[in-house]
């Protein structure tokens, strides 16, 4: 196993202007490693999440790129390559989600959310997956949803595609677990950003109320199980979805 020093550790994380994704970059930067801030029309959150991991002296780079194109990725993989950035540890956080009864779904959106959260997770993993097999260490964690684990009323594509990330993970570990490289996932359940936005006041309490925690959780939370999964100590832990969810889902 070749294990880098984390001021020569790179890691990607997609989907990192705001959120959870922010939250994760923050959290590698602060103990030194080099952090992509990926995103696709953020730009001034992107600029100010790299500003946040700048303050802990790390390296710090933003990209943007449609992850669904195989044609921008391969792009973005190589201005990458060029700023000696390739990562050891890719985050695979980009997605999106979806509200709404299945009957209403068109075939559009379905596609998007499909393309979005799976196509995305898969065409990154490819690109990025041979350099740590390579150099026999790596490490890939998806953030996938509680929904992916329960399935949710009203929110199918969004299940749908959760499940998807889910199934990708355990299998692709069980492929790369020979080589050093493991692959899990977190599967957070309700999380205090901009995903909540669209649920009025009384929908949020009576979330909460159905948490025994009693409360949200915060991106930092999720993010310090990510950074846990991604330590070289972690190597023993493969193909798993860890579910962050105060309780929500046993």
């Amino acid at each position: 196993m070749n294990v880098k020093p984390f001021h020569e550790t790179n890691v990607l994380v997609t989907g990192a202007s705001r959120g959870i994704g922010a939250a994760i970059a923050r959290r590698f930067s602060r103990v030194g490693m080099n952090v992509v801030i990926h995103y696709i029309q953020s730009h001034e959150s992107a600029n100010e999440t790299a500003r946040q991991c700048l303050n802990y002296g790390a390296k710090v780079m933003t990209i943007s790129a449609d992850l669904t194109s195989k044609e921008q990725l391969l792009r973005m993989k190589s201005k990458l390559e060029e700023h000696g950035m390739l990562p050891d540890i890719l985050v695979n956080n980009a997605g999106i989600s979806h509200y709404g009864l299945l009957a209403d779904v068109s075939e559009e959106e379905w596609d998007l959310i499909m393309n979005v959260n799976l196509k995305g997770l898969f065409l990154c993993t490819q690109a990025f997956m041979p350099r740590m097999v390579a150099q026999r260490f790596g490490r890939i964690i998806n953030v996938s949803s509680i929904w992916g684990l329960a399935g949710a009323s009203c929110e199918v594509p969004y299940s749908t595609a959760k499940g998807g990330v889910n199934a990708f993970t355990k299998a692709l570990a069980k492929e790369l677990a020979p080589t050093g490289v493991t692959v899990n996932a977190v599967a957070p359940g309700a999380v205090d950003t901009d995903m909540m936005q669209g649920f009025s006041t009384e929908e949020i309490h009576s979330i909460q109320n159905e948490i025994p925690a009693g409360r949200f959780a915060q991106p930092d939370e999720i993010a310090s199980i990510v950074y846990f999964l991604s330590l070289p100590e972690s190597g023993y832990i493969t193909g798993q979805i860890i579910s962050p969810n105060g309780g929500w889902l046993t």
